[in-house]
């Protein structure tokens, strides 16, 4: 894989981006990670919490730069309201374009799904993997969506507690997180490029934007949620595979409320793992 170069080095001495094409408010340059300083800066991070608007206006850094903008919040946790103690790991990602989403996502569900879902008097088939479910055209452009959702996470009453933007170099969204070495989900898959490689087909299928994260929490946009039970249920089974605890540990009785409350017509998904 040809390495994409890495322009936020620049910012180290062009701290406003200008030579990148750009106008940054005030931030800093983010390379720790759980072994030390990284070779190079995995992110920039705004010294000041987002507005809404904010994330809109970093969009163009993707296509000067290929930096691409997310929010980066607490979530709650105070303590971890700082990348740099985020535990940031780059050295155990690899590729996500080395995995196939299909394959990653039935690696999981046989190894959850047989214990959490099946319901051998009522749903005897509920342990086989379903597939992946299908495309959904999106009614509106997948950036429009992002910058809603991003909007509303950066209002003062948002559950993201003063999240701050951040610009990661990555080939595209849905690889913001191993671009930055990300960790969230360690308790489920230490190599989180396998996680974005879904990301990827999700992206391609449903129009989604990496938008937010923290320290365990991840948020995508979707420009093409699913529209009926049938498709929702199908998605749900992709998220089981995906991050387990968003129903094992959620609110929701089973799979099938959780298609109908978390993924049916739904902008924005949440994920998040113990």
């Amino acid at each position: 894989m040809a390495m994409l170069p890495n322009p936020l080095p620049q910012l180290a001495t062009d701290p406003s981006g200008r030579s990148l094409g750009l106008q940054l408010p005030p931030g800093r340059l983010i390379d720790a990670t759980i072994d030390g300083p990284w070779h190079e800066p995995l992110l920039w991070c705004a010294d000041e919490p987002a507005r809404p608007g904010d994330w809109s206006a970093l969009l163009p850094a993707r296509k000067a730069a290929g930096l691409h903008p997310v929010l980066i919040g607490s979530g709650g946790s105070a303590h971890k309201q700082q990348p740099d103690a985020w535990d940031l790991a780059p050295a155990m990602m690899s590729y996500p374009g080395d995995h196939d989403a299909e394959e990653v996502l039935e690696d999981f569900w046989e190894e959850y799904a047989a214990d959490e879902l099946a319901d051998p008097e009522d749903h005897p088939d509920d342990s086989a993997w379903p597939g992946l479910a299908p495309a959904t055209a999106p009614d509106l452009a997948p950036d429009d969506v992002a910058a809603d959702i991003a909007d509303a996470l950066s209002a003062e009453d948002s559950w993201l507690s003063r999240p701050r933007l951040a610009l990661v170099p990555a080939r595209r969204s849905a690889d913001i997180p191993a671009a930055l070495g990300w960790t969230g989900p360690l308790n489920h898959e230490n190599d989180v490029a396998r996680l974005c490689s879904v990301l990827r087909s999700w992206e391609d299928r449903f129009g989604i934007r990496v938008v937010a994260l923290t320290f365990d929490q991840l948020v995508v946009s979707v420009a093409g949620p699913p529209t009926t039970p049938d498709e929702a249920e199908a998605v749900a089974a992709e998220h089981f595979a995906f991050c387990p605890d968003n129903i094992t540990q959620g609110s929701y009785a089973d799979l099938r409320e959780y298609a109908a409350k978390a993924v049916l017509d739904q902008p924005a998904w949440s994920f998040w793992w113990d």
